[in-house]
């Protein structure tokens, strides 16, 4: 998706810069005029110390601007330390009234200027610098979350339209059928049961993958009648070792998302393998899933694979990014002729 203008980091850096000098611009700008004719309001005794001393308080907000939002806010208040948040803030607040105070009181002493003052003055700039870092950071925080909202319905569209075209490889079907055609020539009795598992896959595939999410047990269920119908379609010629344990607790998660790591692994671990074997695990447990795909392949194969078929590894990739952002982990390996990938999910 296109990144928005505002998105632009020197676009920002430039209305940040723009925003802090029209502020602390504002009082010199409506500052009243003194006519040097008149007694009654003479000029400040050193404009210069003045000046400094307010650069250098503008600088202490900016700080505590930032700091505020992009530390504290996240760090401490989103995570619910609401008393370690507030003593922080009092903390902050003390430092701003301290070294304001030092600097007036060091650098240009003034018998009209007292702590009660300068602690009435303080409180006022200060509450209004927070104000404006959690406006700041909750507009950010919803621009991002606007973001991604529709960079996931986009991709969900995107998703939808390859499971369409391809949910599983047109291959798979083709010789599953055939398959199914030589059972009923021999009248075997494994035919009813190939058939209901073709059935079951076929109505999970065009009604379950409608939905945002589905349970873990039913995903589960798909993937053991895809591979049964697999085992079945090259009996003896491959070796595989399943072992699904969707755990006692009602686990959700986006549908086909596993399937394509499974497509993969019989797509790319037979034909020209010499010992072929395919290794799956899956067990969910204390909100954590673990899905383990492990196949043989040969690197030096000329096989020439069906590269329309299924989602892709890059594809599922990136729905995993957008779906599980720092909520996964997925490690792809290949040694000794192995081809290894371990996908772990927190599952909510």
């Amino acid at each position: 998706m296109k990144p928005m203008w505002y998105t632009n980091k020197w676009i920002i850096v430039l209305m940040h810069s723009a925003a802090w000098v029209l502020l602390f611009s504002l009082p010199f700008l409506l500052r009243p005029t003194y006519n040097p004719n008149e007694t009654a309001h003479p000029q400040p005794a050193n404009d210069q110390a003045n000046f400094i001393i307010s650069r250098i308080n503008d600088g202490v907000l900016i700080c505590f601007f930032y700091l505020n939002a992009l530390v504290l806010i996240p760090r401490i208040f989103y995570k619910k330390k609401y008393m370690e948040y507030c003593l922080v803030i009092l903390l902050c607040f003390a430092f701003f009234v301290g070294q304001g105070w030092l600097l007036r009181t060091n650098f240009n002493p003034d018998r009209f200027f007292t702590f009660r003052k300068h602690i009435f003055f303080s409180v006022f700039i200060f509450m209004f610098i927070l104000a404006c870092s959690i406006a700041y950071r909750t507009i950010r925080d919803k621009i991002i979350s606007d973001q991604l909202a529709k960079e996931k319905e986009n991709e969900f569209l995107k998703t939808e339209l390859s499971l369409l075209r391809s949910q599983v490889s047109p291959h798979f079907m083709f010789n599953v059928l055939n398959n199914m055609v030589a059972l009923a020539r021999k009248q075997s009795d494994q035919l009813e049961p190939s058939l209901i598992k073709l059935s079951s896959l076929m109505r999970y595939m065009l009604y379950e993958t409608g939905e945002e999410k589905v349970s873990l047990e039913k995903e589960t269920e798909y993937l053991q009648s895809y591979i049964d119908l697999q085992q079945q379609r090259f009996g003896k010629k491959v070796i595989i070792h399943t072992s699904m344990l969707p755990g006692d607790k009602m686990y959700f998660i986006e549908p086909m998302l596993l399937i394509p790591f499974v497509e993969n692994a019989f797509k790319h671990g037979t034909g020209m393998i010499d010992h072929a074997q395919i290794n799956i695990s899956l067990a969910a447990e204390k909100n954590n899933l673990l899905f383990e795909v492990q196949n043989k392949y040969n690197p030096t194969s000329e096989e020439i694979k069906d590269t329309a078929s299924g989602i892709g590894l890059s594809n599922v990739q990136r729905r995993l990014e957008l779906l599980y952002n720092g909520q996964h982990s997925l490690l792809i390996r290949k040694n000794d002729h192995l081809f290894t990938i371990t996908l772990q999910i927190h599952l909510s």
